[in-house]
Order: structure tokens, then sequence, then C-alpha cells
């Protein structure tokens, strides 16, 4: 009961306050209403400190969102951390996660968005090596390092906001649109959200971060750690310039391209849906660079929904797998955890953006807006054929958990008697079907007319169902396993490991400097520095002495002919000081 309560009490508290937020936001959208909060907490002489807090509805929404999804993930946790001592610490550590995203939202200043930045990456860390073994602190490690690079760029926009006199950027986007402090300050944003959100080239950290407990995964990369960059750059895009939308389209598309390939390939479950997050991410950045921020932050929101139920309902899976996340040991799922199979299927539909499932309403909506724009061949190319690798990717992964034999031990029990984690995945159910429809009737009031050619309209029903078929095909194991085999190895590894990113990230990025290290102590410290230097001197002096000692010791003559040298050197120093 002391364990329960700490849970119960959290999910009571977040429940009522997302509601209350998801209201309120609905109420400022209609009267169109935006507050600014100010908050004076040092006033000395003339000089003030003041924190200030933008409320519109996008930050209200938003953090609803964040606290309904954080709220039944915490009592999904109740019965999935069941048994561990330190599930306090846990939860704990979950609500201050929570704590530094509402910072990070709510602020129009960049000294207290840094605060909620550098919250999140701390707490992500201990959160990564919640398990401690080696695993968690290599992934730990990862994601702290990569983060950095972002905090570092975030503070370097702090420094040059120092031109202006005030680090609220709010009141600076439309004065210095254009302008060049502007467009560096707009370029180091740029920078910390491709970190934070784990764009091409640093990628590598947000499949490893997969080392985090399940209910973590589904906070963390549906709304809150990897969005906020995404959010950050919905704030600034007003003052992005065209090189850098082309900039942002360029790396986005790639990454979505790269991680939709890459969990074709992948066999852990918690990895392809954390791909799938990376291919999303790169989705709603590229839309966003093409000028619909709304657009983005729409998908943002439906994506949270659903993906959040797509780590629950795989959380459950390996709770009652004994902890394998090995796609190819499940099977047959649907008949002995049904519940749970609808989950999973309406959360993987919903991904692949079937009709009137909440990523329908965005999905959709983007891609016919990219047919509408103005746009090259090759970002065309990368939009719809990352959809299709989308479809693939998820009928795959249904055909391997849900369908065919169970291919575990047979005695394994299997069981959906977690009366919390049903519930937890019961709210995000009724979310991620009528969450896309709700959002975008408040969001888009009036609706928007796309008129587009009949061979436009159903390129994207084309490719998805194009996707579906092929991501069937090579379910098939004698297909599977051609592609995996020594003829194909190298094609299946260069795009199955994220084009070699982890590589790059680690052995990449450490191998060189540790190498020169390495020759350098060898070659310097322990070689000519210790030959030339103290080890050399000391070696001199000693040869020196030994044959002045060997001098003094065996020939009276040298010893008669030194002592007869030093004393005419002392007359003659005397005579001549006389």
């Amino acid at each position: 009961m002391k364990y329960m309560s700490i849970c119960f009490i959290s999910f009571i508290f977040l429940i009522i306050f997302s509601f209350f937020l998801i209201f309120l936001s609905f109420y400022f959208i209609m009267n169109n209403l935006i507050y600014f909060v100010e908050w004076d907490i040092i006033s000395l002489n003339s000089s003030s400190i003041v924190m200030t807090f933008l409320f519109d509805w996008m930050s209200l929404i938003f953090m609803g969102f964040v606290f309904f999804i954080s709220s039944l993930v915490i009592l999904y946790s109740n019965d999935y951390m069941y048994g561990d001592l330190n599930i306090n610490r846990f939860i704990l550590l979950v609500l201050m996660f929570v704590m530094s995203m509402m910072f990070l939202i709510i602020s129009p200043n960049l000294i207290s968005i840094l605060l909620g930045w550098d919250g999140l990456g701390l707490v992500s860390y201990c959160l990564v090596i919640y398990y401690q073994n080696m695993k968690s602190y290599n992934a730990g490690m990862i994601t702290a390092l990569s983060n950095r690079i972002g905090d570092v760029s975030l503070l370097m926009a702090i420094a040059w906001m120092l031109n202006f006199g005030s680090w609220n950027y709010i009141y600076y986007l439309d004065l210095l649109k254009g302008s060049k402090e502007m467009e560096i300050i707009s370029f180091l944003v740029v920078l910390a959200a491709m970190t934070k959100s784990a764009q091409i080239p640093f990628s590598s950290w947000l499949p490893a971060a997969m080392a985090a407990p399940t209910p973590v995964s589904a906070l963390v990369h549906s709304s809150t750690l990897v969005t906020a960059g995404i959010y950050l750059l919905i704030r600034f895009s007003v003052v992005f310039s065209d090189w850098l939308n082309t900039f942002i389209l360029i790396i986005s598309g790639l990454t979505m391209f790269m991680a939709g390939l890459g969990a074709n390939f992948e066999y852990d479950l918690k990895s392809i849906i954390a791909l799938s997050t990376l291919s999303q991410l790169g989705l709603m950045m590229s839309i966003l660079s093409m000028g619909f921020s709304m657009l983005a932050f729409f998908h943002l929101l439906t994506h949270a929904l659903f993906k959040a139920l797509l780590f629950m309902c795989a959380g459950m899976l390996i709770h009652v797998m004994s902890d394998s996340q090995d796609i190819r040991c499940m099977g047959n799922l649907s008949f002995q955890m049904p519940l749970t199979s609808t989950c999973l299927c309406v959360a993987n539909f919903a991904l692949c953006g079937m009709p009137f499932l909440a990523g329908f309403y965005s999905k959709d909506l983007i891609l016919e807006l990219v047919s509408l724009s103005y746009i090259n061949v090759f970002s065309f190319f990368l939009f719809f054929f990352s959809t299709g690798l989308t479809v693939c990717y998820s009928l795959r992964l249904f055909y391997y958990t849900l369908c065919g034999d169970f291919n575990m031990s047979s005695i394994i029990n299997m069981y959906e008697s977690n009366l919390n984690m049903n519930m937890g995945m019961l709210g995000l159910l009724f979310m991620a079907i009528m969450g896309g429809s709700f959002i975008s009737w408040i969001i888009f009031p009036t609706p928007l007319m796309i008129c587009l050619p009949f061979y436009l309209s159903i390129l994207v029903l084309l490719i998805s169902f194009l996707g579906g078929w092929f991501g069937f095909e090579i379910s098939k194991l004698s297909i599977s396993m051609k592609l995996l085999s020594i003829k194909f190895y190298l094609y299946s590894s260069f795009m199955g490991s994220m084009w070699f990113m982890p590589y790059i990230s680690t052995y990449g990025m450490s191998f060189i400097p540790l190498y020169i290290g390495y020759k350098s102590y060898k070659v310097f410290d322990s070689g000519w520095s210790e030959y030339i230097g103290g080890q050399g001197m000391y070696m001199l002096f000693m040869y020196i002495s030994k044959v002045n000692q060997w001098w003094q010791y065996n020939n009276l003559k040298f010893f008669l002919m030194f002592f007869v040298m030093w004393m005419i050197i002392i007359m003659f120093m005397l005579d001549f000081n006389m």
C-alpha cells in the first residue's frame, strides 16, 4: 500500500490537471487569448530578476496532453514496476521529468527554457541508467553527450541574445526577422533541436535510450523529451530564413527515410518503435520547414497519443514474454492476449494513417499539402517513400507478433490480469481513436479545401497498400533469411544499423582521440620525454657520479691531481680578488 500511494496520488493529480488544461486551451483558442504572467523573483534597486510564463492555447493544450499521458504512464507503472524496491524514486524521477517539460513549454525566455532543457537531459540520463548495467550506462552516456551539443548551442544562443537587451525571444521574433543576429540565433536553436529530436547525425542516441524502463519510453518518446526540440522550432519558425528551412527539410527528410528503412531490418520490439518515433519526428520537422508549423504541432499531439499506446502494448508483451524483446520469439499473441493485441493493432493502424484514427487526420493532411506545395522531386520521394516504409514495418511487426505460431517456450503463462496496465492502455486507446478528429475540429475550425488531381490524391493510398504488401512479403521467413544472408549482408548491415551512425557516434568519435592520446603517451610521456627528461637526466648524473666515484676510489694520481687543480683555482681566485 505504501508503494501504491505515490502512484495513485500522482495519477489523480495529473489526470484532473490535464482535463482542466485541455478545456482551458479550448477557451483560449475560441477567444483568441494570450496571457503573460511575470513573477518578480528578486528586485534590488533598479535591477530585477523576473521569470515570465507564456499561456496561450498551444502551451496549454500541449501541457494538458503531457499531463494526460504521464498520468496514464504512472498508473501503468504501478503494475509494470511492481516489486521494484525503488518505485518511489522512479515515480519522483518521472514527475521531475514532467516538471522540466512544463518549464520548457510555458517559457518565452531562453534562460528558463534552458532550465527545462537541462532538466530534461539530466533526468533522462537518470532514467536511462535506471537498470544499472553496462548497456544502460553506455546508452545513458551517449544520450547525455549527444544532448550536451544542443545544450552548448542553446547557451551560445543565450549569449547572442545579449545584443537585444533581454532573453525574452518571443518579443523579438517579428521585430528582428531577417536580421543577421536572429539568423545566427535561429541556426543555433535548430542545432539544439536537432540533438534533442535526434535528427541526422545525432540519431544514434534514440534507440540506445530504449535501455530505460518501458513506461519511461512511453513518456519520453511520445510527448516529452524528443518533442521538446520540435516545440522550440515551432515557436521560432517565423524567423527561419529560406536556406535554414531548406537545410531542415533535407536533414529531416533523410532522418525520416533512414529510420523507416532501419526499422524494417530490426528484430528488437522497442527499437522498432523507437525508429518509428524517429521517422515521425523527421516528418514533423520536414513539414515545419515548409511553413506549416500548426500542422507539425497537430501531428505532434496525435503522434503522442498512439505512440504512448504502442509503447505500453510493447511493455505488456515484454512483461508476459519473460522480458524477451525479440519479435521472432513472439507469435499468435492475438489469441492469448486479445486486449493487448487490439490496442497494438489500433496504435499501429493510427501510425500508418488508417482513416478516422488519430494519425490519419494529421498524416493525410501533411501528405496532401506536400503534394500541393512547391517542392522538388527528391523531397517528394522522401515523404511518400517513408510513408510506405512506415506501413511496411508496421505490417511486419503485426505479422511477427500477432500471427503464425508461438515461438517461445510452451510453459510461459500468458496473462492480462494487470488491472492498472489495462486501464492505462484503454485510456490511450480511446484517445488514439477519437483524439485526431477531436483536435482537428478545435485547431482547424474552418475546413481546409485541398484540390488535387486524381492520381496525386490516391497516391497516399497506393503507397500505403504497396508498403503493407511489401512488409507482409519480407516477413516471410525464407525472404527474410535471404535478405540477411552473406550475399546481402553489407546492404542489410548498412541499412539496418542506421547507416552506421551508432558506430560513428561511439567508435568514430572516440577511437581517433584515444589512439592519438595512447600514441602520444607511449612516444612522448613514456618515451622520449622520459628518455631525455627526468629519467635521462637521472641516468646521466648517475653515470657521471659513478665515473667520478670510480676515479676517486681507484686512482690516487687522479685524486691528487684534482686536489692540486682545485688548490690552484682557489689561489688564482684569491689573487684576483686582492
